[in-house]
């Protein structure tokens, strides 16, 4: 998906997960459909989104029991 996606969407999309909280991301990382653009492996995105995701603290206890 990545791949036909222009410099602005990246860039868009970037800001995207610039603005989620830590519970947001963990669920996106959890229920996410599979193909979901954040979580192709070597794409841009997918290394921005685990970046960040390790940076606001991944996924903790609590959050894993509230989200399910």
């Amino acid at each position: 998906m990545e791949e036909t996606m222009t410099a602005k969407q990246i860039e868009t999309e970037k800001k995207r997960i610039d603005a989620m909280t830590q519970l947001e991301m963990c669920r996106l990382y959890r229920f996410a459909p599979c193909g979901h653009p954040y979580f192709l492996t070597g794409t841009e995105l997918h290394r921005y989104f685990r970046k960040r995701f390790d940076a606001v603290g991944g996924f903790t206890p609590e959050i894993s029991k509230a989200i399910g």
